[in-house]
């Protein structure tokens, strides 16, 4: 009597022969996050090669476990470095996606917080406050910026490191449902790492977000316009472009970040000069919309 092949292969799981990874690509719509991040920030192609690196990683890794070749939960916890205004912050929010999208989170929501979220004032308070921001982020993506600051060995009385404690067994024993990003300057994130190993031996993604261009700043700039509906003048444009090499060389320079505070005073000193004029009953939409030289040249940064 022939043998049932069924009951042949009982208690024997059956793994199929090929995988089709253009299929799951597809499916996950991974394509999607990566333009829209292509829209949202100019320039920083190092940056977004590696997110497509990292997306193709965890593709090829979901492909082995389809045919049983598991070799356990890749780790997925990061570093950002760089500069104020890189976009390290968008860059994690479609990271969580990407990782929603791929099953290496459930949520793929984005937590962000600094010390002052994590680190209590007095004994017995770190802990639960730690916790709680841990138990908000799981299932995501928990995205501590300027992490440094947990650290502060010159201060005897200071409770970073119990929430490093912390941190450190949850990276290493929930890593299958939650990913850390530790973000900052890249000189600090260094001597943080060289003063705390065990973050160091948990990260497996290091990445650098160089600062923008001039070229890139302006580009950027005009996007912040027209997303807001306002419009440059020809002699505007002229200003702020050499408004951005100016402000380059200011203390507290903080690339994206630095040109939507510019964008935002110009449309304060705009509409307080559409407030002072004697005729404000026939405002038209190109008055409203158009931001003058004028509106960009009360900066400090012209001031002599």
């Amino acid at each position: 009597m022939t043998a049932n092949p069924e009951e042949k292969s009982e208690g024997v799981q059956a793994f199929p022969d090929s995988f089709d990874l253009e299929g799951e690509f597809a499916r996950s719509n991974v394509q999607a996050v990566l333009e829209k991040l292509d829209r949202e920030l100019v320039g920083l192609a190092p940056v977004k090669q590696r997110i497509r690196e990292i997306a193709a990683l965890l593709l090829v890794d979901k492909a082995r476990r389809s045919m049983g070749l598991e070799t356990g939960a890749p780790t997925l916890h990061m570093s950002f470095t760089g500069n104020p205004g890189t976009g390290k912050t968008t860059v994690a929010l479609r990271m969580a996606e990407i990782l929603k999208n791929l099953g290496y989170v459930r949520q793929g929501h984005l937590v962000s917080v600094t010390r002052d979220d994590l680190v209590g004032q007095y004994i017995g308070h770190t802990a639960p406050k730690t916790r709680e921001v841990i138990k908000k982020a799981m299932g995501g993506v928990l995205f501590i910026d300027e992490a440094y600051y947990l650290y502060k060995p010159e201060n005897e009385r200071d409770y970073g490191q119990e929430a490093i404690e912390i941190l450190l067994q949850v990276m290493e024993n929930q890593r299958d449902d939650l990913v850390v990003i530790l973000a900052g300057y890249a000189n600090r994130m260094e001597v943080f790492f060289q003063s705390n190993p065990g973050f160091r031996s948990r990260i497996a993604h290091h990445i650098d977000f160089p600062d923008y261009s001039e070229k890139e700043l302006m580009s950027i700039a005009k996007l912040m316009v027209d997303a807001q509906h306002y419009v440059l003048t020809p002699e505007a444009e002229k200003v702020l472009r050499d408004y951005i090499p100016r402000r380059m060389k200011m203390p507290h320079f903080a690339n994206a970040r630095s040109m939507r505070n510019a964008l935002d005073r110009a449309k304060l000193r705009q509409a307080n000069r559409l407030f002072g004029r004697k005729d404000r009953t026939n405002l038209t939409r190109h008055d409203l919309t158009t931001i003058e030289a004028e509106d960009l040249l009360a900066s400090r940064v012209f001031q002599p």
